[in-house]
Parts: structure tokens; sequence; C-alpha cells
């Protein structure tokens, strides 16, 4: 029996177990494959204790609409920084990717299916070039990996962050007030456009745009009379910055997590605004992690089980080093050095860009 391994890394998405379950689901079809799944990403296998299950049909079986994944994920450590704890209490990370491979030979693995953003693919490329069978699927809600049109999860969190804009509109228009809803967004603003945009908002900040502040109070000033009445929502992505500042961000202070956190763009955003002499009502709201959870919308859950079949079908082709991709509505394969080489951000010139300022959305700029 031929054996693939499947690892879930980085943050939770929805449409994950629905890449889960196509792989398996396909590989049934070839009767001599089975199908592992590493625990909390390659931890499973990292530790000493190895930690996998094998993931057949009947474990799956209508995991496609439900959130997370069944196999866990985790943004610490990985193959080439694990941390190890001393005897003084100190942390020091070694690199356990030779570690890894033997261990995937004992468990007679013959390929890993890597699910992950692009932390996750940075890690995949390591292992491709030091002769691991790994390919990579696609993951993240930013939708900020070049190589590809779309990511599942980017669409579900786009409709979460729309619904958020439309209930907040109701209660904005009911109190004169200005209500800002942070999204999540650290170097791209494509949750922020897309429901700024779907929603009507008065204004959309963006990492890509830094905001001039003076720009913004103009455009919300425009929204009131000179009774005091009226009404703005504002759509402001986490990794936002003002002109000649930067974003907000602390690290985590937890071991093995390299990546920083980032909050408070929109309540900086709503300070700023009362310096500048806004007196109505500023109330924020920050999304967070309620993107990231829940029931996958139908683009979301067909996609990523498109990725899962390809990532699948790619592993009886030999195609490592390769990652699944979605371009021009073809899921197809591309190299993972291809996949990490840059970020896909919104250029302040694009089209979306300019459908939103033709209908009066403003961007500080």
């Amino acid at each position: 029996m031929k054996r693939v391994l499947v690892a879930t890394g980085g943050g939770d998405c929805p449409g994950l177990n629905a890449v889960i379950r196509a792989i398996v689901y396909r590989a049934s079809i070839e009767k001599d494959w089975e199908v592992l799944g590493s625990i909390q990403s390659f931890d499973g296998i990292l530790k000493d204790e190895t930690e996998v299950k094998v993931l057949d049909k009947d474990a799956v079986r209508g995991i496609h609409y439900r959130g997370g994944t069944i196999i866990g994920t985790t943004t610490k450590g990985g193959p080439f920084a694990w941390p190890v704890k001393k005897e003084d209490g100190s942390y020091e990370f070694e690199d356990r990717s030779d570690y890894m491979m033997d261990k995937l030979k004992e468990l007679g693995v013959e390929a890993v299916i890597s699910i992950g953003g692009d932390g996750s693919q940075r890690i995949s490329q390591k292992l491709y070039e030091k002769g691991m069978n790994i390919i990579g699927v696609p993951k993240t809600i930013d939708n900020d990996l070049k190589a590809t049109d779309f990511t599942f999860g980017f669409q579900t969190a786009v409709e979460v962050a729309t619904d958020a804009v439309d209930k907040l509109n109701t209660t904005a228009a009911s109190h004169n007030r200005i209500l800002i809803l942070e999204v999540m967004g650290r170097d791209a603003g494509w949750i922020a456009l897309n429901s700024a945009l779907a929603g009507g908002a008065e204004v959309c900040i963006i990492p890509e745009i830094p905001y001039d502040i003076n720009k913004v109070v103009e455009r919300i000033r425009r929204r009131y009379d000179k009774d005091g009445r009226g009404f703005a929502n504002i759509v402001i992505a986490e990794g936002a910055k003002p002109l000649g500042g930067s974003a907000l961000a602390e690290e985590y202070g937890e071991i093995g997590n390299e990546n920083l956190k980032l909050s408070g763009a929109a309540d900086r955003l709503a300070r700023e605004l009362k310096a500048a002499g806004i007196t109505a009502d500023i109330r924020t709201t920050v999304l967070g992690h309620i993107q990231r959870g829940g029931i996958p919308c139908a683009f979301d859950r067909n996609l990523a089980t498109s990725f899962g079949v390809k990532a699948f079908e790619m592993v009886l082709e030999k195609q490592y080093g390769q990652m699944v991709a979605y371009r021009n509505f073809e899921v197809i394969s591309v190299p993972l050095e291809e996949a990490i080489g840059s970020q896909k951000l919104v250029e302040p010139d694009s089209q979306m860009i300019h459908t939103a300022k033709g209908v009066g959305i403003a961007f500080g700029d």
C-alpha cells in the first residue's frame, strides 16, 4: 500500500476540510493508496511520539461544509525551527528536517501534500530542495498569493465581512454614527476592498494606499448636514497605515511563533478623526477570527475540492515541487518557487479601485 501524508499549516481557514476530503476520495479510486493526516501541521511527524491518523472515506465523510481542519493546524515551530526547552527554562530552535524525512521513510510515505499559506509553502520549498516529494495547496483568506487568482477561504471571509458592513449600516444610520469595521489583511487589502465595495461603505482604508487623515475627514463631513444628521461606514484593513506611518503590530510572545500580531488600526483611526475635529459619535468593531471560522461558502467548497483532487493527481504524476493554482477558471500546477516569489497586492490603479472610486468610495489618497 502506497502512502501520502496530508498536513494543514498556518491559520485555519474555511475550506480546509473540503481539501482533505477531496484528497481522500480521489485517492480511494486508486485502491492501492492510503492517506495519512499529520496532527497539528508537521508537529505530528516532528514530535518524538508520532501523531498521525489514517484518513479513509469514513473519516472524512460530510466534512466538506465544516470549518477548521479535522487534523489541526499551528502557526508555531516547523521542521526548520523546532522549539526545544533547555534545562534553564529557555528555548532554542533546532533543524529537525532530516529527522522528519527519516520518520516519513519509516512510515512508508511516498509523498506529502502541504496545505498552507505563504509561510507554509516556503517550508514546502525548503523541504523539496532537501529531496522531499512534496506538493503545495495554497490556503489564505488574504488572497495574497500571486501564483493563483483565488485561494479558498477568501470568498467566505468577504461574505462574513460584507454581512458585517450591512449590519453596521443600519445602526450607523439610526444613531448618526461613524462606524469603523476592522477586517483582516496584513499586507493585502483584498477583504477590505471587496467588502467595502459590496457593502457600500463610504471609506475603505487598505495597506497598499497609506491614508491622509485630512482626506478621510473631508469625505466624512460630506455625509453630515449642518444639524449633525448623517452617518458613515468605514472599512479598514488591520495592516492599514497613515501617510508616513506604519501598521500597528506587536509580538505574540509565544514560543516558536515569529509572526507579528496586528491590531488597533480601527481605534487609531477613530482617535485621529476625533483629533481632526470630527464631533460625531464614533464606534469601532474588530471582526477578527470570525472571518476564519464557520461554514465555507459554495465557491470555497468547490475550489477547495478542485484543489484536493488536483493535488492527489499531481502525486500520481510525480509533479513534486509544484503547487496547485487557480488561473483563468482552470486548476493548474505552478512551481513552488514561483508561488512564494512575491505577494499579490491591490494595485492602486487597478480596475477594482477605479470602480470603487467611481461609486464614491474614498481611500484617503
